[in-house]
């Protein structure tokens, strides 16, 4: 296993919403392990099977370590949190696939879905993805999963589209430039 590189400090922000609520992006760290698995225990069983594509009653404590211990690299996770605590309310990553085209996932907690968090969080991994060199991603959507392709047709050029039974795989390439999100950003606490 190759060395984390440094905590990428530059990925953090304050967004807000479309409510106005005041929303805390930032780049994972292996100590969220135990939020992960507190925020998936919130998420309602359609917004669980939606995002892991089954149901488990729980996040395992490994599975949850090994999706918050991330190399800021090749892996990268960011997390949306309340600027007041550190309940999580929302993960965007991407992890290497085989072909080394990184595969993009996001959740969003459902008490804070239909705000812009979704949209928010997936502009900044894809700014993330794109800073360390990614353009290209691809993504393994429920066929159900309406908003999900909405959202990765309107932030990326799709290439690819290939469906597998409930199961759309798309691969698509980030436009030059990216489009800026449709929220206000502010500065960081």
């Amino acid at each position: 296993m190759t060395e984390p590189a440094p905590y990428p400090q530059e990925l953090t922000r304050d967004v807000a919403l479309k409510n106005g609520t005041r929303v805390h992006i930032r780049p994972i760290r292996a100590a969220d392990a135990a939020q992960l698995v507190a925020a998936y225990e919130r998420l309602s069983a359609h917004s669980a099977y939606q995002r892991f594509f089954s149901m488990m009653r729980r996040l395992p404590p490994d599975w949850a370590r090994f999706l918050a211990t991330v190399d800021y690299q090749r892996r990268m996770a960011l997390v949306a949190e309340r600027p007041d605590d550190d309940e999580l309310l929302g993960v965007a990553r991407y992890e290497p696939s085989d072909d080394g085209t990184p595969e993009v996932a996001f959740v969003v907690l459902d008490a804070w879905q239909n705000q812009g968090l979704g949209t928010l969080l997936f502009h900044a991994l894809l700014e993330a993805a794109s800073a360390r060199g990614f353009g290209r991603f691809r993504a393994h959507v429920l066929a159900d999963n309406v908003r999900m392709l909405d959202l990765i047709s309107r932030f990326g050029d799709v290439q690819h589209r290939r469906r597998d039974g409930a199961v759309i795989e798309l691969v698509f390439t980030l436009p030059s430039p990216l489009a800026p999100p449709p929220a206000r950003e502010g500065p960081p606490d």
